[in-house]
């Protein structure tokens, strides 16, 4: 998973830094904290306070990264669970998927797509099949017209995620990307 965006991250940014004991990020992103967050983080006695900083200011950066995509994606009437349903069943192709993959495959998974389906199904930008393999799945694909929709909200849905990104560099991504898929991959 890539993040795409991220506002603010004061006390995260020691964390991150620490791990990847890059130095020259160090002194860079050092500077954008606050001084009341690297107060706050100096006085950490170990007892998982940095850990929860971490955590809250990861939680705050993905409100905002939602809120942000949500606006864009509410003048086209859709929301952020059915346009990652579209993505997924985009990114299956042809061959579509039956809906207990799709629920796994979301960003924050559900046990029960089908009604998320169902709509996407109503407004045509999705359509079920029996799965000829084996009759008793259905199979979900995404229509031409969810295709087009998709489409159209590529490239406003990328400019987004680059106007919030705005202040980390490419170096900066790509570090943070890799920590925050590592922290979420911890058992």
């Amino acid at each position: 998973m890539k993040i795409r965006t991220i506002e603010a991250l004061p006390g995260c940014w020691l964390l991150i830094l620490r791990v990847t004991t890059h130095n020259i990020l160090e002194n860079t992103l050092t500077k954008r904290m606050s001084t009341a967050s690297h107060k706050a983080l100096a006085t950490s006695d170990g007892s998982g306070y940095l850990q929860e900083q971490c955590s809250l200011e990861i939680l705050r950066t993905a409100a905002v990264i939602e809120h942000a995509v949500a606006q864009a994606l509410k003048e086209h009437g859709l929301t952020m669970t059915q346009y990652n349903v579209l993505r997924i069943l985009r990114g299956a192709g042809s061959s579509g998927l039956c809906r207990s993959e799709v629920g796994q495959r979301m960003i924050a998974p559900m046990p029960d797509a089908t009604r998320l389906i169902d709509r996407l199904i109503v407004a045509g930008y999705a359509q079920k099949a029996r799965d000829p393999k084996d009759m008793r799945f259905t199979v979900t694909r995404i229509t031409d017209r969810g295709l087009t929709l998709l489409k159209e909200l590529d490239q406003p849905i990328r400019d987004r995620h680059k106007t919030l990104m705005r202040n980390l560099s490419d170096a900066d991504i790509t570090t943070l990307s890799t920590l925050l898929t590592s922290a979420r991959d911890t058992p």
